[in-house]
């Protein structure tokens, strides 16, 4: 199976090398893949991800063939894997695949056509890492001894798992801030008031309303005071430190409106960059660089 599943397996070096090849496309170089075809089976909701993948398709020359799986015969109880089979006996050239399950792709070992992790479960986001990190990497230029703290909904977060391992392997240093009930011990705890201070990168988390089993011990009221970004907090920060969010954003809940687009925000930033990664991986692999 090919591909890019996760990044716990690409070398620093390999991952610089995506990242360099999509700096490069966003500067103007191109890359053409006319006649081939993919498709994004998307099984949970999503904006940014789905769409940006077909941007990133078309931009490449790429025809995007449509899905629906709640028109689909997944409805019918069609399995993962056949629902992969079929587009890879109709003659696909690769898909990008969202599911809740943890590690999908485990049952997906026969697959042989590319497959490209949208994101499982709680566990696993590829893409969003990497366009996380071209955003970074354009900012400060390196890696290594930059702080970071993500803050918020840890446990649910594959955003915040997939960074925290590839961030650590980069040379950065890597926290975790929020409510004691999020934490699952993934990096070290550190006071969001300090996160604030003394960081370069503050990385704010969605709070995953819709994977929470049991409801949050805080209001949303109160999360956003103890843990919400307003201006007040932001002008503590370091001068040359930086707001990202995967998004999308619960607007004041997580960041104050006039936050999310204030002059230390990256986040649409790394919505436009999310397109040149995915471009960069798609071309990889279908070059055999990845």
């Amino acid at each position: 199976m090919r591909g890019l599943l996760t990044l716990h397996d690409l070398s620093v070096n390999k991952i610089q090398e995506i990242i360099d090849l999509a700096l490069k496309l966003k500067g103007g170089f191109s890359k053409n893949y006319v006649g081939k075809k993919m498709a994004t089976l998307f099984f949970e909701n999503s904006t940014r991800t789905q769409y940006s993948f077909q941007v990133a398709m078309m931009n490449l020359g790429i025809q995007v063939v449509g899905f629906n799986a709640s028109v689909s015969s997944v409805q019918k109880g069609e399995s993962l894997y056949d629902t992969v089979r079929t587009f890879e006996a109709l003659g696909l050239d690769g898909v990008v695949i969202r599911s809740s399950i943890d590690n999908y792709f485990d049952q997906l070992q026969n697959i042989k056509m590319p497959i490209f992790n949208g994101g499982d479960g709680a566990s696993n986001h590829p893409t969003q890492c990497l366009l996380d990190l071209m955003t970074i990497y354009e900012e400060f230029g390196h890696f290594a001894g930059l702080k970071v703290c993500m803050i918020g909904d840890i446990s649910h977060s594959r955003v915040a798992h997939g960074n925290i391992e590839v961030m650590k392997r980069l040379g950065m240093d890597v926290y975790i801030s929020g409510p004691e009930e999020f934490n699952d011990g993934s990096a070290p705890h550190l006071d969001f008031s300090e996160a604030v201070k003394t960081c370069d990168v503050i990385m704010m988390l969605r709070v995953q309303f819709e994977r929470h089993k049991e409801k949050m011990q805080l209001t949303e009221k109160e999360y956003f005071k103890l843990y919400g970004l307003d201006i007040n907090k932001v002008n503590l920060m370091k001068e040359k430190a930086i707001i990202m969010h995967p998004a999308p954003v619960n607007r004041n809940i997580e960041i104050a409106d006039d936050v999310v687009e204030c002059e230390k925000a990256r986040i649409y930033k790394q919505m436009t960059n999310g397109v040149y990664i995915r471009m960069a991986v798609i071309s990889m692999v279908l070059d055999g660089d990845l």
